[in-house]
């Protein structure tokens, strides 16, 4: 018997250690920011990190999705601000959307340096610069105060507004926020949060019109993430649910074939996708930020 029991205490041991190989191999499936850090943008880095935004000090933290250790990408600026962001791996760089300050950014992931601040939005005028993605040429961000796109080389070189003339504006709500290339950056695609409408935008022109859904609302619509050509995630940040909506093949319209949930969210607000799992971090927008205010990023699918 006391053979049998020593048996099975290996067996059992043996079983938890293989147990946490697999864990520590796929990676936690929450990972935890600093206390008052305050997220809401992310984007896929090299290798197995993604990069996670802070909204009021413009600091990044670049996470090993593996173990969820970090380390400071960009630090704190005054007057600084990071809401969406891309990782540019041409040029190991960071395209930050600046929220309130009206500017895109620009950072050497290497070691934080600021190589560029556009002032995208003219002084005094309502803004609030949301989101940005990236397509060979340029850096596209939306400005959820304004009906315009503005375009920011690559190159650094300089930065042209596209004019969405005639955009249904609704006052004092945000409006275009998350957006995606598809088409080889020949078409934008962008959420509508105060309406719901994701609309499908000519970047060469500014003409724009609503993606037919069949009905269905994007109610909450933030930050997007397109899968291969015509899968497109839309993250519903207060709904704690992402949209998954499958596009026709000239992007004029799409159905929501399903949604994706998971009891860890608390307002999550944009998604990452690294080695087949998306990472959302959790901007907690219905609890009063405070200090000590804990905050984290959720691990949703396949590991």
């Amino acid at each position: 018997m006391k053979r049998l029991l020593v048996v099975l205490i290996t067996v059992l041991a043996a079983a938890s250690a293989i147990t946490a190989v697999a864990l520590a191999g796929r990676g936690p499936d929450r990972i935890e920011l600093p206390d008052g850090f305050r997220p809401e943008g992310i984007a896929a880095g090299k290798g197995s990190s993604v990069y996670v935004g802070s909204i009021p000090t413009g600091r990044v933290l670049e996470i090993d999705t593996k173990t969820g250790t970090s380390q400071e990408a960009v630090p704190a600026r005054e007057g600084h601000a990071a809401i969406g962001l891309k990782y540019d791996k041409r040029g190991n760089r960071l395209f930050v959307s600046g929220g309130p300050t009206g500017k895109a950014f620009v950072y050497d992931a290497s070691d934080g340096d600021e190589l560029a601040a556009f002032q995208l939005t003219a002084a005094g005028q309502p803004t609030f610069i949301n989101d940005v993605v990236l397509t060979p040429e340029t850096a596209y961000f939306t400005d959820s105060r304004q009906p315009v796109i503005y375009a920011v080389k690559r190159d650094l070189s300089g930065v042209t507004p596209i004019a969405l003339t005639g955009f249904p504006m609704t006052a004092g709500q945000n409006n275009l926020n998350g957006i995606e290339a598809a088409h080889k950056g020949r078409v934008l695609l962008a959420v509508q949060s105060s309406e719901g409408v994701l609309w499908r935008i000519d970047p060469a022109t500014g003409s724009h019109a609503p993606v037919d859904l069949h009905g269905a609302e994007l109610t909450d619509g933030d930050g997007l993430l397109l899968i291969g050509e015509r899968t497109l995630l839309v993250v519903q940040n207060r709904a704690n649910k992402i949209a998954v909506v499958k596009l026709d093949r000239g992007y004029g319209s799409g159905r929501v074939v399903r949604t994706i949930t998971h009891p860890d969210f608390d307002v999550p607000t944009t998604v990452a996708r690294k080695r087949g799992s998306l990472f959302l971090p959790n901007a907690r927008f219905t609890t009063p930020p405070m200090p000590d205010t804990d905050y984290w990023v959720t691990r949703v699918g396949k590991r």
